[in-house]
């Protein structure tokens, strides 16, 4: 496999970032430390580039149709501007990829997938758009993507507008899973208020060429308020305190969307029905694992792969993400679970190299920063 570098690659070297591979693109998994790159985001602001992120674009008079017999969810009412999260399912009811979907014209949308399912998506999307009057082409190589994630997010933001052209939505009235154009030095711009953090903030697409300069302008504009850049390390212990799933990790093709608590994504009375109907509407067989937080005391997590036990010598679940959560100073895992011990309360065993470390089934999310 050929690895793909971002657009601004090379001002995260210039940076000092370290590297890892992610879904075959060399991305910074940090450029100081994990703690203080976490703690920013929680605190002030943090500056991510997520350019690996898939792009695939349906349009047509019947693109908002062909969509709803896609994915899980009704896409073809949503607004103009709004965006809506959903899922890609395989006929068994499995699940391909999660996503975000956003409407960015009458008959135009905007279909955001992972890094590492980018092709599976847009090939299926072809496949499964093939009987409706639209079109589907992936546009991923001619979008990069930045991400502010924090509570002064929109703070930092606002200091951009004046160089903007086009804005039709005022950062501070732009709702959350909402998104407004503009132009940034010519080029298309869109903002939308999402993020996978738990925090505040907004997500940029721009063309790669534009990434670079927008990135060096947030990046100066929001130094005064703390903003730093931030890799997938602390990308990761944001999304699990706020309980959200990684693909590969909590989601996955064995998964159905109720075992990892994704049913309400589901829409099961679209007309013309939808790929995977049949196997969703038969449920999860008995027995079926589901997915639940976990908290420990102490400082050693679980981490993936680590098995769970309740109080006899069978295993009853596997942590799928684990960590020492930064933010409340414990640990904290994902975890499938026999439903019989899923209740929150109940107390389990981590298997932690040889030694049982109690924990709790815990309600998500861990950290909610409406709450905090």
């Amino acid at each position: 496999m050929t690895i793909r570098n971002s657009p601004l690659h090379d001002i995260h070297v210039a940076a000092g970032a370290t590297f890892t591979d992610f879904g075959g693109w060399q991305m910074p998994v940090r450029y100081s430390s994990d703690l203080t790159e976490h703690h920013a985001v929680r605190d002030a602001a943090g500056l991510f580039d997520i350019s690996h992120m898939g792009e695939i674009v349906v349009l047509g008079p019947e693109a908002g149709a062909a969509l709803d017999y896609a994915l899980a969810g009704r896409l073809s009412t949503i607004a103009m501007n709004q965006a809506k999260y959903s899922l890609l399912l395989a006929p068994e009811g499995g699940i391909i990829d999660d996503l975000i979907v956003y409407r960015t014209g009458d008959d135009r949308f905007l279909v955001v997938a992972n890094a590492g399912n980018r092709a599976d998506v847009a090939a299926e999307l072809v496949q499964r758009a093939a009987e409706f009057d639209c079109e589907v082409y992936d546009e991923s190589d001619d979008v990069a993507l930045i991400a502010v994630q924090g509570p002064k997010a929109q703070e930092i933001l606002e200091q951009l507008t004046p160089q903007l052209d086009g804005l039709t939505t005022p950062l501070a009235d732009l709702k959350y899973y909402w998104s407004t154009p503009a132009r940034w030095a010519d080029h298309e711009l869109l903002i939308a208020r999402t993020g996978y953090t738990g925090e505040d903030g907004f997500e940029l697409y721009v063309s790669p060429e534009a990434a670079p300069a927008l990135w060096t302008a947030i990046a100066e504009v929001g130094a005064g308020s703390g903003l730093v850049p931030a890799g997938l390390a602390a990308r990761d212990t944001l999304r699990l305190e706020a309980g959200m799933p990684l693909y590969g990790h909590e989601l996955g093709r064995d998964i159905l969307p109720v075992q990892a608590g994704l049913g309400r994504v589901v829409h099961q009375n679209k007309p013309g029905g939808f790929v995977g109907q049949d196997a969703i509407a038969a449920g999860a067989p008995d027995g079926a694992r589901v997915l639940v937080g976990l908290t420990a005391e102490g400082r050693r997590a679980g981490r993936e792969g680590y098995a769970l036990y309740g109080t006899d010598e069978e295993p009853v679940g596997r942590i799928t993400s684990g960590a020492l959560s930064p933010t409340l100073g414990h640990p904290i895992a994902l975890a499938y679970v026999d439903p019989a011990v899923a209740a929150p309360g109940t107390e389990l065993f981590i298997d932690v190299r040889g030694s049982r470390i109690p924990a709790t089934v815990t309600p998500l999310p861990f950290y909610n920063r409406k709450a905090s």
